[in-house]
């Protein structure tokens, strides 16, 4: 989940020395401490914008663009930004380290301090304009502000157009959002015309060479690898902690070391390619040769990011190239970011849509045409309070054996809970109703038990597949063709067990995997 982005030329000394005198002598006091009326925000945006002479409405639409006006607490987006105005500190944009020094304050209050980090952002924009050279009256025009809004985003040439043009996008539109804590802010919208200047010509208009519906923004060549080394089979849904725009400057950008091949857009669907679908992006670590990966912007603790809008372009992007590449439709190939091996990533995160996004893909929840709904790259656990197309497996696999765990409807309720206990307490498992590794390997590997080896096929090798899946903690393809990737999984599992390593399944393997081993 990757994320960071996005004239006038007069000079202006001691630019910083100035604005810190601004905000720190004006009154003698900061400008942010106030007396809290309902409206902190809000009044947060007005103090900043009066101090530093920003546009009141042009900086909520910044702040809007980065984060939908939430801190996150802060903790960094992935480019290392915080709080609502998204400054930065990465090694090559430092807006959190030039704001704390402008309005004099310390760079944890610019973390955590919502009233504080609106102020830092309206300093930095206010010294790019200075440095642009608007006048007192550009500064009334808020078309003017456009090459500052660019630099703010700290990208060049087409993703600084693109993260301004979203901004100004916002500013046309108007804004009417409820931010964490229940406060409204607003933004009136406008006609806009902003003056581009020199970046009119960097506005993004190439077609993307291998998705015509996308436009193109090329990674940095540090960010990802020329060629493959393995067969494209499978796609990784990834969220970006952070915006659009800010995602695909901070894969221009040659410290990120990360990359994606597309970015998805929240609002309206947009979608970029950065990195050639024939070349390796840095996504998923051990999945990054054989698959190929698409952010959205958003953040994983916040469902308001995933639009309708969204999930019905992205399907539909992940639809063509899994038809272009032959990758099945199902949860085996469509896997998020925290289900590709080897990885410590949550996203796309607990609000993420599986069934509604698998059935924009293949028709069928969970899963393409004919998708069983019970194959996983891996199989996560599962508790009270748990939802997804991974809750209806247990459920089916409850159900089918006899454990009535009500409705297969993808919500861990009482009901389900209680099934999985009473199943636990048979197999001689810890009853704690929660489903983790040993207790999935025991409901996906239940049933018959054929003897097999190299060769084989059928249900039986799919439930054998899925079993070792989540036993040991990696996927293995299932496709019911027992080949060598599933003997060299099963003698993986049987090493592991102490059982006898010969990649035959017999009694012993079968009774090992179905008490949960």
């Amino acid at each position: 989940m990757p994320s960071r982005a996005a004239a006038h030329t007069k000079g202006r000394a001691s630019v910083l020395a100035a604005l810190t005198a601004t905000v720190l002598t004006v009154t003698g006091t900061p400008a942010f401490a106030a007396p809290d009326d309902g409206h902190p925000m809000d009044r947060a945006f007005a103090l900043a914008a009066a101090r530093f002479d920003v546009p009141r409405d042009l900086l909520a639409a910044v702040g809007y663009g980065e984060t939908r006006l939430d801190g996150h607490s802060g903790r960094p987006s992935q480019a290392g930004g915080f709080g609502v105005m998204h400054l930065v500190s990465n090694p090559t944009n430092r807006t959190l380290e030039r704001a704390a020094a402008l309005i004099g304050k310390p760079l944890a209050e610019l973390r955590t301090d919502t009233g504080a980090n609106i102020m830092g952002g309206a300093a930095v924009l206010r010294g790019y304009a200075d440095k642009l050279g608007l006048s007192a009256r550009d500064r009334d025009d808020i078309d003017a502000w456009y090459p500052a809004v660019a630099r703010y985003g700290g990208a060049q040439g087409p993703a600084a157009a693109l993260y301004a043009d979203t901004v100004y996008t916002f500013l046309a539109s108007g804004l009417d959002t409820v931010v964490p804590g229940g406060e409204r802010i607003s933004v009136t919208s406008r006609p806009v015309a902003p003056h581009k200047g020199a970046l009119a010509a960097s506005d993004v208009r190439t077609q993307s060479p291998d998705y015509p519906s996308a436009l193109w923004v090329p990674a940095d060549p540090n960010n990802f690898a020329a060629g493959r080394s393995a067969k494209i089979n499978k796609v990784v849904v990834h969220v970006t902690q952070g915006s659009y725009a800010g995602s695909i400057s901070w894969f221009q950008n040659p410290a990120a070391e990360v990359s994606a091949h597309y970015v998805v857009r929240s609002s309206d669907g947009e979608i970029t390619q950065t990195v050639r679908n024939s070349d390796t992006a840095y996504h998923a670590k051990s999945a990054n040769s054989s698959s190929l990966g698409i952010e959205h912007e958003g953040f994983i603790d916040d469902p308001s990011w995933f639009t309708d809008t969204m999930y019905r372009s992205s399907a539909a992007l992940t639809k063509s190239l899994c038809d272009r590449y032959g990758i099945p439709k199902d949860r085996a190939h469509i896997i998020g970011h925290s289900e590709a091996p080897g990885n410590d990533h949550t996203d796309p995160g607990p609000y993420w849509d599986w069934n509604r996004y698998m059935k924009l893909i293949g028709g069928a929840a969970g899963g393409g045409e004919g998708a069983d709904r019970l194959s996983f790259a891996s199989y996560a656990t599962q508790q009270s309070g748990s939802t997804g197309a991974q809750v209806e497996a247990v459920q089916q696999l409850l159900n089918d054996q006899g454990y009535s765990a009500g409705a297969v409807d993808g919500s861990f309720g009482p009901a389900t809970k209680t099934a999985v206990t009473a199943y636990q307490a048979a197999r001689g498992l810890n009853a704690d109703g929660v489903v983790g590794a040993r207790t999935w390997t025991a409901l996906l590997s239940a049933g018959a038990t054929p003897s097999l080896q190299q060769g084989a096929s059928g249900d039986g090798v799919k439930r054998l597949q899925r079993a070792l899946t989540a036993a040991l903690g990696s996927a293995v393809g299932v496709d019911g063709s027992f080949g060598p990737a599933t003997v060299t999984a099963v003698r993986n599992y049987q090493t592991s067990r102490g059982l006898t390593a010969d990649g035959l399944v017999g009694p012993g393997t079968w009774t090992a995997l179905q008490t949960g081993r």
